[in-house]
């Protein structure tokens, strides 16, 4: 394996042995034992939510309420030693209320006056944006240049924002009242889409079992932020073959409706993934080989991360509403018709 390029802005570059590797893998297992101290199952949700994390792409959780989304987030908050945010977005939300506000002072002994900018809750590593789509678009757009360029530019400044940086958003069902839409251009910034279901019968007596007593879970930090970029940029070390590399680039192009294009797409779908699925796709597989330590991926972690990568990317027909037809499915079905399982 090589060593990982220039870690950004922590000014790392570091050269990693095998016995680093192993010691860095080893790590990612504790991470994982640190979350399960909390959370109860869920073992898909939390590996989806890691590979978010290590891949550097942010996440959106999508379940009804009461599943544990927050507090599988906060866990996660807890176990990495880095800053933690959460803002409760609700319809009277505004962008000054995440992004910040000039705040107008004046110096006492002087009588000048100027502006400062005090920074708002997105500048942290981690920034829980609960129920997302409960607020209006106009608030729900703020967050699109922190979450591609990781900056904040207000009043003609630029203000970069901490590394790591990482939004986990949280959805309730756009079935559900009260609910807005998030725009295609903001869907296509998260690098998955995680859906959190009902726990199984034995998870939820052990549920009700640890959260109705009198002591409460405890998570311990075993990471800090800069475990977290030497990790990240393992994971673009990762291999991935040119062969896994073309099956990815033919499973995003036969999502796109046109000539060529398969009978359950033209049939339920009207808009494909674009580019930026493929490299998410790319980027989500080699975290997941990591995570399992591998330093290569397979077509095994590009089948399985299929869904959470291009569920949020397509856009169904009206035929796939009415027949009931979930995006989920379709993936499946072209998975299956490319053999990239």
């Amino acid at each position: 394996m090589r060593s990982p390029r220039d870690a950004g802005s922590a000014g790392m570059s570091v050269a990693i042995g095998e016995a680093e590797i192993a010691r860095r893998i080893e790590q990612l297992g504790a991470l994982k034992a640190a979350i399960g101290q909390a959370i109860i199952g869920q073992d898909a949700v939390v590996e989806q939510l890691l590979i978010g994390l290590f891949a550097g792409g942010h996440c959106l959780l999508e379940g009804v309420p009461g599943l544990g989304k927050t507090l599988l987030v906060r866990s996660l908050g807890a176990a990495l030693e880095l800053t933690f945010r959460r803002v409760q977005f609700t319809p009277d939300l505004m962008p000054s209320d995440i992004l910040g506000t000039e705040l107008l002072e004046e110096d006492h002994g002087t009588g000048h006056r100027s502006f400062r900018f005090q920074q708002g809750p997105v500048f942290t590593n981690l920034l829980l944006a609960d129920e997302l789509n409960r607020t209006p678009p106009k608030t729900q757009a703020a967050l699109l240049e922190a979450m591609q360029e990781r900056t904040v530019s207000y009043g003609g400044t630029t203000y970069q924002l901490p590394a790591p940086f990482l939004v986990l958003a949280t959805q309730n069902p756009l079935e559900q009242a009260g609910t807005y839409p998030l725009p295609e251009a903001q869907l296509d910034r998260f690098l998955l889409q995680i859906r959190v279901d009902y726990p199984d019968e034995a998870e939820e007596i052990g549920i009700l079992q640890q959260t109705t007593g009198t002591r409460s879970p405890t998570v311990p930090p075993v990471m800090d932020g800069d475990a977290v970029i030497v990790l990240q940029a393992m994971v673009r070390d990762v291999h991935v073959s040119p062969d896994l590399t073309a099956a990815i680039v033919r499973l995003v192009r036969a999502t796109r409706p046109g000539d060529g294009a398969p009978d359950i797409v033209t049939r339920y779908v009207r808009w494909g993934a674009g580019p930026r699925a493929g490299q998410s796709l790319v980027l989500a597989a080699k975290a997941r080989a990591l995570l399992h330590g591998r330093l290569a991926a397979t077509r095994e972690d590009v089948a399985v991360l299929a869904a959470p990568v291009l569920r949020h990317r397509l856009l169904l027909s009206f035929a796939a509403e009415a027949e009931q037809m979930e995006a989920d499915a379709v993936i499946a079905a072209l998975v299956g018709q490319l053999r990239v399982a």
